[in-house]
């Protein structure tokens, strides 16, 4: 009997690593393609059942149609986010199945970091110390304690980071379009409005998903409303902040600090070794000269457990379409 065949894209050496222990219990045939899905090398999925594709690869209509000509019945996302794919164009030509939650405690942990980091200048020091440069000029932070965080969306990452921050005795300001008020009850913390949220926000931190609703949530008028200094982070997807409106904030000393786990215009670069090369995009260039921003190439999720969960589920997800049993992580048109 022929093995089920999957096409794997945008895959580096861990995500071999982690898939082909996996596979020792489901025993797929997988091919593994080290380039973004696009047009250009969709013909790659001919012949093959399914295609599993990361955050930067690209499912639009074309594409859809390409992959469902070739013969492809299940498109498996090995990452939460789906905002890469045209679902209204796979409805009627594939499934589409997702990977809900590898390790939330994985992101807010680097959410954290991120924080830590800006506040106490840790990445400043670091290069400092090594050049022989022991002086606190510039490094100077403030007591966690006792100030407040903005937390935009409040799902499983966010409740983590929250227990967290709870941990440090930070004030909690919270915002979602579904508020959960029995866990804002037992935890003490407040849903506001953004409005609010903004005005008293010492930091802020976006665990929203991506939707027509919340892009480019941080804007020119929303940062206007915000604190002198403010810390903004983000571990969520890139176009949730106006990055143009970012850098003037910062510019203008609006924004205190800024970590980026993301970026809008991150196809590019991250996951990327660049270092020989001139970053030719300008916007992220100047992102990269503040020395009050941290950018982190969309590496908030990669731990040792997040790996072999995402190479687990996905490849479960596949094994239940193959079976016709009922998919817990499908992605629907709501």
């Amino acid at each position: 009997m022929k093995k089920y065949t999957i096409a794997f894209f945008d895959t580096k050496s861990y995500d071999e690593e982690s898939f082909n222990l996996a596979n020792e219990k489901f025993n797929f045939e997988i091919k593994y393609f080290k380039g973004h899905l696009n047009k250009n090398n969709v013909i790659l999925t001919k012949d093959t059942d399914a295609v599993c594709i990361f955050v930067n690869d690209t499912a639009d209509a074309e594409i859809i149609d390409a992959m469902a000509l070739y013969g492809v019945k299940l498109l498996a996302l090995r990452c939460a986010g789906f905002n890469n794919v045209d679902l209204v164009a796979a409805q009627d030509k594939m499934t589409v199945v997702r990977v809900p939650a590898y390790s939330p405690y994985a992101v807010a942990e680097h959410t954290v970091a991120l924080m830590l980091s800006l506040n106490r200048k840790t990445h400043r020091a670091y290069l400092r110390t090594r050049d022989g440069n022991f002086t606190l000029n510039g490094l100077l932070g403030f007591d966690m304690h006792g100030k407040t965080a903005g937390i935009i969306g409040t799902g499983k990452i966010a409740k983590i980071l929250i227990h967290i921050l709870k941990g440090f005795g930070m004030n909690i300001l919270a915002y979602d379009l579904y508020p959960d008020y029995n866990f804002a009850r037992e935890n003490q913390i407040v849903y506001t409005s953004l409005d609010e949220l903004y005005h008293n926000a010492d930091i802020i931190s976006l665990h929203c998903p991506l939707t027509a609703e919340t892009k480019y949530l941080i804007n020119d008028y929303s940062i206007s409303k915000m604190k002198d200094g403010v810390m903004i982070i983000n571990t969520g997807r890139g176009q949730l902040i106006h990055t143009n409106a970012l850098i003037e904030g910062l510019k203008n000393k609006k924004i205190g600090a800024a970590g980026l786990d993301v970026y809008e215009e991150e196809g590019d670069y991250f996951y990327e070794d660049k270092s020989d090369k001139i970053i030719d995009d300008d916007v992220l260039a100047r992102l990269l000269s503040f020395n009050n921003v941290i950018v982190t190439s969309h590496q908030a999720f990669f731990t040792q457990e997040a790996l072999g969960n995402i190479a687990h589920t996905t490849l479960q997800n596949i094994k239940d379409f193959i079976e016709e049993k009922q998919l817990e992580n499908e992605v629907k048109i709501k």
